[in-house]
């Protein structure tokens, strides 16, 4: 097939081209094929991965119905060391520290709360472990180390329910003007949905009120 010149001009110059860069732009295309198989092998990765947490995670939901401790234990310990990225290992470990904490094992309730803490995915999942770490510790009259799980940020749907746990620690130490704060901070920031809104308001009353209907 025979060429004019302009063509044949245009193939001296991809060829030039290509002998200058070609070695370049093929590792270029490489690389980026080798990135986007990468890509797609993890996403898959991460898609079994979140399948088997979430069957785990049923036979779990399962053990507890059925009062299982043992197979909750397996089953909280698996999803911890065999699927730790994902959430199901943090609401398992909430799940079972709820499960020691009605069995009035403290101990195993604070250490899987405090996995959360420290190992567990999820921002909502690590301030509900602080939240009801703190209630434990309230609960052992360790005020201090409870005022501390609830320093820092919180979510906003949680800061209500922040509120509410450090009031109650304020009225365990006889801090009665800090707990009437903190309780009408709680109920500023609970919406009319939260269910324990009527409660901080039975809880403020009990000791006399806001600051303000106090002072007056």
């Amino acid at each position: 097939m025979a060429y004019d010149l302009e063509e044949q001009e245009q193939l001296a110059t991809l060829k030039a081209t290509w002998k200058q860069y070609g070695n370049l732009i093929t590792w270029v295309l490489i690389i980026a094929l080798a990135a986007y198989a990468g890509w797609m092998q993890w996403n898959n990765y991460q898609t079994n991965q979140a399948g088997q947490a979430s069957q785990l995670y049923e036979e779990l939901q399962k053990s507890v119905t059925a009062k299982d401790v043992a197979k909750i234990q397996r089953a909280v310990g698996d999803l911890k060391e065999k699927f730790p990225a994902t959430s199901y290992a943090s609401m398992a470990a909430l799940v079972s520290a709820k499960t020691s904490f009605d069995a009035n094992d403290l101990k195993s309730a604070k250490s899987q709360l405090q996995w959360v803490i420290d190992s567990g995915k999820g921002d909502e999942y690590k301030a509900l472990a602080k939240i009801r770490l703190a209630g434990i510790l309230l609960d052992e009259k360790l005020f201090d180390e409870a005022l501390k799980q609830l320093s820092g940020e919180f979510p906003p749907e949680l800061q209500a329910d922040v509120a509410d746990r450090k009031g109650d620690i304020f009225v365990a130490q006889a801090k009665l003007d800090d707990a009437r704060k903190s309780y009408q901070v709680a109920l500023d920031k609970a919406t009319e949905k939260n269910s324990v809104k009527q409660l901080i308001q039975i809880k403020l009353d009990a000791i006399g009120g806001s600051v303000e209907s106090v002072s007056k």
